[in-house]
């Protein structure tokens, strides 16, 4: 029924993007430095792209990635872009505002661009949704295209809505923390970027 496949793709978006990652620390470090709109753009980026890789997934592409090198290619890209991302979170937690000076707020928009960058330079997810639709049809709630389109809608709402409260509760506990504690989550969030960036890279070189 298309309410089952509805509750059923949101949960699993929430319950995916719930999962600490790249975005999730990109999401919570940018609600903590830009407030609530910048952390929105974020989660809204993220959803889109995991809307859309859940999509693909649904369509079999899955299989693309079994082509000689593209797995690799694609997992390299990933790791490079999650290594930018980190090392510049590094750095600007290194740096700190100036004396007197404030951090200066991530633009919505270039959160939503940065976020769509980050979430789609992993799309060996793509698998992982090919996986998730596969148990989603065996349980009868992703047989017909009503219900797949339903389905997906579910994934990007379940999505969105994590990051929405992920997101309101880091930009309420920005405006109570101080440069320093700021400046430490900077800090725990680009290491935490690299880490991915680094895990991803390993996992490229993985037989399947």
């Amino acid at each position: 029924m298309p309410l089952s496949a509805l509750t059923t793709g949101f949960g699993l978006g929430f319950l995916v993007a719930a999962q600490v990652g790249p975005i999730w620390l990109l999401c919570a470090r940018t609600a903590l430095r830009a407030g609530l709109p910048g952390g929105l753009a974020v989660g809204l980026g993220a959803a889109v792209v995991d809307t859309a890789y859940a999509c693909l997934g649904a369509a079999g592409m899955a299989r693309v990635l079994q082509l000689p090198g593209v797995r690799t290619g694609l997992g390299l890209a990933g790791a490079a872009v999650l290594l930018f991302l980190g090392v510049r979170t590094l750095s600007a937690a290194r740096r700190g505002p100036a004396a007197g000076e404030e951090a200066p707020a991530l633009p919505p928009l270039r959160a939503l661009r940065t976020s769509l960058l980050a979430t789609a330079s992993n799309p060996l997810t793509i698998a992982t949704w090919a996986a998730i639709f596969a148990a989603a049809a065996a349980a009868g709630v992703a047989r017909s295209l009503p219900q797949v389109v339903t389905l997906l809608a579910g994934v990007g709402i379940g999505s969105m809505t994590w990051f929405a409260l992920l997101s309101g509760g880091m930009a309420v506990l920005g405006r109570r923390l101080g440069a320093p504690a700021l400046r430490l989550a900077d800090l725990v969030a680009g290491t935490g970027l690299v880490a991915f960036a680094l895990l991803l890279g390993l996992r490229t070189f993985q037989p399947n």
